[in-house]
């Protein structure tokens, strides 16, 4: 039998994965950081579907922490109008500063609480 060994991001993936579901009520805010883009999208777990996605593929002007509260806010902006208003925070295999925290403060802005 084969062993697979994870690498220390899938570690710290797997970690904060296990912790925390999306449900219809309260979906979970994924945020995926590329070297070069940013992603986000709020899953609803229970039914495996995404409601809301965005990303900073075309609109990637200005610094990396601006670019990424501005992504907050569309993903915000687009929750509010599918009436979601409440969200558990998934920032993967990231530490909740830089970016990330700049994400997560431009969808605060909005109103999405977490």
């Amino acid at each position: 039998m084969a062993f697979k060994s994870y690498t220390d991001k899938e570690k710290r993936k797997r970690r904060v994965r296990k912790k925390i579901s999306g449900t219809t009520e309260r979906p979970r805010l994924s945020v995926f950081r590329s070297n070069r883009y940013l992603y986000a999208q709020i899953i609803d777990d229970s039914t495996m579907k995404t409601l809301v996605s965005g990303n900073t593929l075309k609109d990637n002007k200005g610094s990396n922490k601006s670019s990424a509260a501005a992504l907050g806010k569309l993903v915000g902006d687009k929750a509010i109008e599918q009436k979601i208003d409440s969200v558990i925070f998934d920032r993967g295999c990231n530490k909740y500063h830089g970016v990330i925290k700049e994400l997560a403060d431009g969808a605060r802005e909005t109103g999405l609480k977490f």
